[in-house]
């Protein structure tokens, strides 16, 4: 199936590495104007670079944090500037934290829901507006497999995206009506800079850390970030133009829950 998103211009969090990256790619390749934004100024324009080197379409870096409103408000602000409107917002941002109910504390509790929940809530809240006044508009939340199925020491994050799940569903009923369609997609094991890091912390290579973590996976491999990006691209596009609320599991067949 032939995408375009010729004429869309989007706002893709945490974008600069990993899945973000690779769905600022697909929409960017598909015909999108693209603002990632991440905290790594060097990653960011490495990014920003690698994609603009295949496109004609503008793409731009935006440097900041998320979980602080005030970067949120400035990184709206200059996508702003660069488009003159935001058709679609991918909310990716956000590194899995996990641990022990007991071992968690207000402050680590505080930081997730800043980072994933709230920072939905209030990227959201800005491009809202004006997607239901041109009667189009696309949010897709990137949450995890956890949201539906949480495992024992799956904290905090299991709770942040069931949070994030639920609001999925209230602005799907909210948006529809205006053609602002918001869906949310659910991460299994997918090739990501986390990984590399949890391969480097158990000191094994990368390599045989996802040759193990495969074997729970029905498909029997680790996902790849692009192929995540091909189904974001697709909700977000007029072929997925009768797609509300939702929550598709990409995560080869490992969660329990459909």
């Amino acid at each position: 199936m032939q995408i375009s998103l010729n004429g869309r211009a989007a706002i893709v969090t945490g974008g600069s590495k990993g899945i973000g990256f690779a769905i600022a790619t697909r929409f960017a390749a598909s015909g999108a104007d693209v603002a990632i934004v991440a905290r790594g100024r060097e990653a960011l324009d490495h990014a920003v670079e690698t994609i603009g080197k295949a496109v004609k379409t503008r793409i731009v870096g935006i440097q900041g944090d998320v979980a602080v409103p005030a970067d949120l408000e400035r990184a709206y602000g200059e996508a702003m500037r660069a488009f003159g409107k935001i058709d679609i917002l991918v909310n990716n941002a956000g590194t899995s934290r996990t641990g022990a109910f007991e071992a968690i504390t207000d402050e680590i509790w505080r930081e997730d829901f800043d980072q994933k929940l709230f920072a939905a809530i209030r990227l959201t809240r800005l491009v809202w507006p004006q997607m239901k006044e041109r009667r189009w508009g696309r949010v897709i939340n990137v949450l995890n497999v956890g949201a539906k199925a949480p495992r024992p020491k799956s904290a905090p994050t299991s709770i942040t995206r069931a949070a994030g799940m639920a609001l999925t569903k209230v602005l799907a009923g909210e948006g529809a009506s205006y053609n602002v369609l918001v869906n949310a997609l659910l991460v299994g094991f997918i090739e990501a800079d986390q990984h590399v890091r949890a391969a480097e912390k158990a000191r094994i290579p990368l390599d045989e850390y996802y040759q193990a973590r495969s074997k729970e996976i029905p498909l029997g491999r680790i996902g790849r970030a692009e192929e995540f990006a091909n189904l974001a691209c697709f909700l977000v596009s007029d072929a997925a133009s009768y797609i509300p609320g939702t929550a598709t599991n990409v995560d080869g067949g490992r969660s329990p829950v459909v």
